[in-house]
């Protein structure tokens, strides 16, 4: 076989592996666009944007966050654990090819701040989550149950908010574009605390009995969807115009909840194990980033910016790399362990989030140079060392012999 045929069989493999399972795919679509795609803004761009004009670079950043590197996670995330949840066939090959596509139109876009392209951008970012919520709803159907529900839901929502961000912010300026944001991110928050309820408690049990004999670990079901339900709450209040002190009292509720699943944590001395403390970070970060906005919103003595970055960056994006470290390895088939390299990411996107919000709140002084450039680099760090442990368990076929170029193409389901 020559050189070129020998590649051309390689790339063949890994584009097999990779539509085999929607993880594969989106997981290392959402690390590379959280690595490269701030770092570009916030160091090549200055903050801004090539073809920016009405719309704030700011704002055009904060949707990219929202919807291309948690957008990716959540679709790489649904299309792997629902078919897992519900016993059913998962999506792959080209139907995986083909929502990748849907969601890259709108980062292209996201990544020029082209606005004559914006339409586009939504439509695109509203049907990749459309196409979600359908998916969810099918199998729910075919499965005549209702557990699956709450997830349309959240993922409908994700869906106006994609319209809701965009047209907000061509139509009312950045105040209104703002409020749009602040509500896309709450629903990611609703859909992470789903997310947090449904994989802590198996995780916790595998890291208490690794021969999965027992589960020694069974959580009040009574907090199982209460963070969500809360964000719910806020997120009405938001969209309700209510006073500022109603939203920032149900805004401090809905952290309050976040918190309440941090003790879920504490499981005796394996509450130092890199999964557990990463899965409940994730929720310390979510809930004291709703209380620091609660609080601003009530007057406190300090903007609501470093709250939300505390709450969307540090919650949403630790939990997207415990969610990444850990499905990484069970749908492998490798057994639960985190790598040290792994540690290091995990406590580099921690101390990204610090810099980027301690400095806003007055707790330390700005590192030298750009503001947010050691920010943005360790940021990127993490996510590009995750993303390079983890390549070649997501490249490799599952099963020897599969996941070839026909696999993929033929867009076949299996289960």
């Amino acid at each position: 076989m020559s050189r070129a045929a020998a590649s051309r069989r390689g790339l063949c493999d890994i584009f097999g592996a990779l539509g085999q399972e929607g993880l594969r795919l989106f997981f290392p679509l959402a690390a590379l666009h959280a690595a490269v795609w701030p770092l570009l803004w916030s160091v090549a761009y200055g903050l801004d944007l090539p073809f920016a004009g009405a719309v704030s670079p700011g704002l055009w950043h904060a949707g990219e966050m929202i919807f291309g590197s948690y957008g990716a996670a959540v679709l790489g995330f649904i299309t792997t654990a629902i078919p897992e949840w519900s016993n059913t066939e998962s999506p792959r090959g080209r139907r995986l090819f083909a929502l990748a596509g849907l969601w890259a139109v709108g980062r292209i876009v996201g990544l020029t701040g082209a606005e004559g392209m914006l339409l586009a951008a939504t439509l695109a970012d509203m049907l990749w989550s459309a196409i979600l919520v359908a998916y969810v709803l099918r199998v729910s159907w075919r499965k005549r149950t209702t557990g699956l529900l709450g997830i349309a839901a959240w993922l409908a929502a994700l869906a106006a908010t994609a319209a809701f961000v965009r047209f907000a912010i061509l139509a009312g300026g950045d105040a209104a574009g703002r409020q749009a944001v602040h509500v896309a991110g709450l629903v990611m928050l609703g859909l992470l605390g789903l997310v947090l309820s449904r994989v802590t408690v198996p995780v916790t049990n595998l890291v208490l009995d690794p021969s999965e004999e027992s589960s020694p670990f069974r959580p009040h079901p009574g907090r199982r969807n209460l963070a969500p339900a809360l964000v719910a709450v806020a997120i009405a209040a938001e969209l309700s115009d209510l006073s500022p002190a109603v939203q920032g009292y149900l805004l401090i509720a809905a952290g309050a909840a976040f918190l309440d699943r941090v003790a879920e944590g504490f499981i005796g001395r394996e509450a130092l194990r890199t999964e557990i403390l990463a899965l409940a970070g994730s929720s310390l970060f979510a809930g004291a980033g709703l209380l620091l906005a609660g609080a601003a919103r009530l007057g406190a003595p300090f903007p609501e910016t470093p709250a939300w970055h505390l709450a969307f960056m540090g919650g949403l994006g630790l939990g997207v790399l415990a969610v990444f470290t850990i499905a990484g390895l069970r749908h492998t088939g490798r057994p639960l362990g985190t790598a040290v390299a792994v540690r290091v990411a995990l406590l580099a996107a921690v101390a990204a989030t610090l810099l980027r919000v301690l400095p806003e709140l007055g707790l330390m002084p700005y590192p030298p140079g750009s503001p947010y450039a050691l920010s943005a680099a360790l940021w990127a760090g993490a996510f590009l060392v995750w993303l390079k442990v983890y390549w070649p368990y997501l490249s490799a076929p599952a099963v020897s012999g599969s996941g070839s170029c026909g696999d993929a193409a033929t867009g076949a389901t299996a289960r």
